[in-house]
């Protein structure tokens, strides 16, 4: 046979256009796209569907150190279980060292977590939290050239979140690397502060987390962030941005000609701060950093996408199991928001609400929805063309999605680890319902039907610039 798998019919959809055409499959690449391809071992029937790169979740936290007693929902089998159900074929988790490691153990470790786990391909990210001579003159650079070509560093936490200084220091790591520098943006003092004057009033409700946690908070942490990279002379990424505050900060330097991409997610398109505002502990299921704002900021991501303002749309999939004293409910959570564990799961869930409330409703194209899922994703952390695009000599990377496909949200009915989703109840309109990772079929009508973990980690290249 000429291929092994030739897909029929499809819409194929990339980030500059969308085409009919049959795409044919041999050993996991895709050789061609064309009508009248000829034989092959198999055949999808895709009429009536979209045929979109697989998606690519650049923002995900898996099996991470969470603090003390606190233990993570997901493990790599179910996270990326969960993600192929959701679209997804490639996710880009955190690696984040314990309290006993230095830099390079902890990604030796996170390898033998995913090794052999994996329903979908998987590259990691590097979370700096420690600046000694060992991590900046060491081991820092030896992962970047390695493969590893991004990291994070934060503004908030107490154990994680870098001074001023710090996160120079590690910028300058980063322009002598050609790496991307990752940055959570809120004031952890001004945070600090606020949770006082909370407590000492009795708000300890799941509720003040949004109110201690307000849109100055990252406005402020945003603008020093990208102060500090037209310092050191280095691109960054500002993460999970969900106010227009914080937007606008991130349009003025561009104007002053820095280079710095924005990240929004789904819980800033959809949801508020008053889902926060629940009967008893139930909002602490919304619980996440930054929280939620108001309809107005919800308002002002949706334009920075349709404006192409953000490159990236992620999941910032961080789950934690409500019901469980390790996790939503650990000890002290319930006298205090502050000890709430911060994060909510998502991964599965990503891409059905942009294409139902985007696509669907016709604030974005197909090619924007391709853009913002999966191909900006690659090119912005070093995986294109292998991956976040349908052309020839690309991963057979694909997800079949029908546009017509209505269903509703359910915690039954997904697979991540969690025992709960912030959407229950939300409708939908269209659904990956086949996904194909590197062209062996591992979803197919909604179904799991390769149940081989046969996912890799991906070394990556030096950061693109999104076209």
């Amino acid at each position: 046979m000429q291929y092994d798998l030739i897909i029929k019919g499809a819409e194929v959809v990339s980030a500059s256009d969308v085409s009919r055409a049959d795409i044919g499959i041999q050993d996991g690449v895709i050789k061609a796209l064309g009508l009248d391809l000829g034989d092959a071992a198999r055949t999808l029937e895709a009429e009536g569907l979209y045929a979109l790169p697989g998606g690519i979740d650049s923002h995900v936290h898996i099996s991470q150190p969470s603090g003390p007693g606190i233990v993570m929902a997901d493990d790599f089998e179910s996270a990326t279980r969960s993600a192929v159900f959701g679209g997804n074929t490639t996710i880009m988790p955190f690696c984040l060292a314990e309290d006993d490691q230095n830099l390079r153990e902890a990604v030796d470790d996170y390898h033998e977590k995913a090794s052999g786990n994996c329903h979908i391909d998987v590259s990691f990210h590097l979370i700096v939290n420690k600046v000694d001579s060992q991590t900046l003159g060491q081991h820092l650079p030896a992962l970047l050239e390695a493969g590893h070509s991004s990291f994070k560093v934060f503004m908030t936490y107490p154990g994680m979140r870098l001074s001023d200084r710090e996160i120079l220091d590690v910028m300058a790591v980063a322009k002598r690397h050609c790496a991307m520098v990752m940055v959570h943006a809120e004031n952890e003092d001004a945070i600090d502060f606020l949770r006082d004057e909370a407590e000492m009033v009795g708000d300890i409700a799941p509720y003040h987390h949004a109110t201690t946690r307000p849109v100055p908070v990252e406005r402020e942490a945003t603008h020093r962030a990208i102060s500090l990279a037209e310092i050191a002379g280095v691109p960054l990424t500002i993460v999970h941005v969900s106010n227009g505050e914080a937007l606008d900060e991130i349009r003025r330097a561009r104007l002053r000609g820095v280079r710095v991409h924005a990240e929004t997610c789904p819980q800033y398109l959809t949801l508020t701060a008053q889902d926060l505002d629940r009967t008893g502990f139930e909002g602490a299921k919304y619980v996440c950093s930054p929280p939620p704002r108001d309809e107005a900021n919800q308002a002002a991501c949706w334009a920075g996408l349709e404006q192409g303002e953000f490159e990236l749309y992620s999941s910032d999939h961080c789950p934690f199991v409500f019901d469980s004293n390790s996790g939503k409910k650990v000890e002290g959570s319930e006298r205090s928001f502050r000890h709430i564990p911060n994060g909510i799961p998502g991964v599965e869930t990503r891409l059905p609400i942009l294409f139902s409330e985007g696509v669907v409703k016709g604030r974005i194209s197909l090619s924007q929805f391709a853009a913002l899922t999966a191909t900006n994703h690659a090119k912005l952390y070093g995986l294109y063309p292998a991956k976040g695009t349908l052309a020839v000599g690309s991963d057979a990377d694909i997800t079949l999605w029908d546009p017509a496909y209505q269903t509703t949200i359910r915690q039954s009915d997904l697979h991540h680890g969690s025992d709960y989703t912030p959407w229950e109840g939300f409708g939908i309109t269209g659904w990956p319902i086949t996904t194909l990772s590197r062209g062996q079929v591992i979803v197919e009508n909604r179904q799991l039907v390769n149940k081989d973990c046969h996912g890799k980690h991906l070394a990556r290249s030096l950061p693109g610039l999104p076209d």
